[in-house]
């Protein structure tokens, strides 16, 4: 399987920019896995495709404003610096940029000293582990010194925080967002609830490795990076009444279908559980649980593209790709959505 098989030409005037004012007001497109067929909707529209006793899986997750911006203790050089993991306590996994400039032993000054760091080693991908020292509570120098960590195709500056959040983002952990929950209102989730549907929250701490390039040609030797999850039992037990009750388990984003398909045995059921997953989900691969995914629309040559590939067939999904492109449909985070039925 070639990395070139999930190529598709993009515009870039349509990599969307910046969040609509109105969350629920982006484009929907409905696919229908079997036969392909491609149905142009509005996000709102939603409503009409999901069924009393269906689950409907959306990830918690809640993003930390992880771009800092700092200097060298030593020579005032400018550095950039993206928290990606909390290893314990204080010590951070980071990339960092440039690189070369951030030796061990390296100590990093944010906020004219509110916050210091050091260098501690050099590991996996060129990431930098950080110690990092403050007074007073980490989260809160985070969040008045951090900034949003957009992807690098968003130029424009965010003026809210909070739009590249989820409505019910609850624990903090994540380097990126769960971009399919951004179209979600509270309103919208309300109207979900009293139709009938179940909502299972789940939590899965989304780190970088997902949207990384598939640098390799066959795609079978790409490798994920790991990332922290957590499935409580009440969450599980909304999912598997669900399936015994013969209904559908729709997940919100890539990162929720990620979520339970780790955790999932191979009889479909899933467990209350937490830990690491690097699942690698691409054409070939069988679903033991999802039913359905709301996704945005993801980069060329992406494992996002191959997951929802593995879902509904990369032929279908090229051909509704590039229906979407004639359309004129926002691309990527802050883009309009995609229901794969």
């Amino acid at each position: 399987m070639n990395v070139k098989d999930f190529y598709f030409d993009l515009p870039q005037e349509l990599i969307a920019q910046d969040p609509l004012e109105d969350r629920s007001s982006s484009r929907l497109l409905v696919l229908d896995r079997q036969t392909g067929e491609v149905r142009h909707r509005h996000f709102t529209d939603i409503l009409e495709y999901l069924q009393p006793g269906d689950c409907l899986v959306i990830n918690d997750t809640k993003v930390i404003p992880a771009r800092l911006f700092g200097v060298k203790k030593e020579t005032q050089a400018k550095i950039e610096l993206l928290l990606l993991k909390r290893r314990e306590n204080d010590i951070w996994e980071t990339l960092v940029k440039p690189g070369k400039k951030a030796k061990p032993g390296t100590e990093i000054v944010f906020g004219d000293g509110l916050l210091t760091g050091k260098i501690l080693d050099t590991v996996e991908d060129g990431n930098r582990l950080i110690q990092f020292s403050y007074q007073g509570i980490f989260e809160e120098i985070l969040d008045q010194l951090g900034q949003m960590p957009l992807p690098p195709y968003i130029t424009h500056q965010l003026k809210d925080k909070n739009r590249y959040q989820t409505v019910y983002a609850r624990h903090e952990g994540s380097a990126a967002a769960p971009t399919a929950g951004l179209h979600f209102t509270e309103d919208l989730l309300k109207k979900v609830e009293e139709m009938g549907v179940f909502i299972a929250r789940v939590t899965l701490h989304v780190g970088l490795g997902t949207f990384r390039p598939v640098k390799v040609e066959n795609v079978l030797d790409h490798h994920m990076h790991s990332e922290y999850y957590r499935i409580e039992p009440e969450e599980a037990e909304k999912i598997n009444r669900a399936k015994e009750n013969g209904k559908r388990v729709i997940c919100v984003g890539t990162t929720s279908c990620r979520t339970i398909e780790s955790a999932a045995g191979e009889d479909g059921k899933v467990p209350a559980a937490s830990g690491w997953t690097d699942i690698f989900i691409y054409p070939g691969y069988s679903f033991k649980v999802l039913d359905g995914l709301i996704t945005n629309f993801h980069l060329p040559e992406s494992t996002l593209v191959m997951l929802v590939s593995a879902l509904a067939g990369r032929e279908h999904v090229l051909s509704a790709y590039q229906a979407a492109i004639e359309e004129r449909y926002r691309f990527f985070s802050f883009g309009d959505a995609m229901f794969i039925i």
